[in-house]
């Protein structure tokens, strides 16, 4: 006996108008008017059901409660979840100490998953740090804890910092 299927859907922002605004914002303040609403997430955030919570000076906090829809085929969240939440919060933690006028992107990330993820996880917080911030490249880590402050997943980052006049 077969189940009915599940759907899902959601709605996003125009990608390119909300990266326009960060050309003119610090870092920390693109990232602030995020967190407060004013500039809409970001669609992959949309996508997968996690929201940047807190934005610190060299830090950023997103939180996501997993969902049927992150299972993979055996019955758990899947590993990406994980992954590209803490890779929001490690690079928005770089991106938290930009001037305005510059940007970044991730060059290497790498991620050690501790513990299965799956509903009764509950509410997760990917905690991510700021390690080193130089005028090219940056690094920091990142944590994926739940409301016990278990730990699930841990990682790092290093980003390359650029222009956001020169793509």
């Amino acid at each position: 006996m077969s189940t009915p299927a599940r759907t899902r859907s959601f709605d996003w922002e125009d990608p390119l108008a909300t990266a326009s605004r960060a050309t003119t914002l610090s870092g920390g303040e693109f990232l602030m008017a995020i967190a407060a609403g004013s500039i809409p997430q970001s669609p992959v955030a949309r996508a997968l059901g996690f929201t940047l919570s807190e934005v610190g000076d060299g830090s950023a906090v997103f939180t996501v409660e997993p969902a049927e829809y992150h299972y993979n085929p055996i019955g758990l969240v899947h590993g990406g979840l994980a992954a590209t939440v803490l890779d929001s919060a490690m690079a928005c933690a770089v991106q938290s100490k930009l001037p305005a006028g510059k940007a970044y992107t991730t060059l290497e990330l790498k991620i050690n998953l501790v513990r299965a993820i799956t509903l009764r996880s509950g509410p997760l917080r990917a905690e991510g740090k700021l390690i080193h911030a130089g005028s090219r490249v940056a690094t920091s880590e990142g944590r994926l804890v739940d409301a016990a402050g278990r730990l699930y997943a841990h990682g790092t980052t290093t980003c390359m910092i650029f222009d956001t006049h020169a793509e």
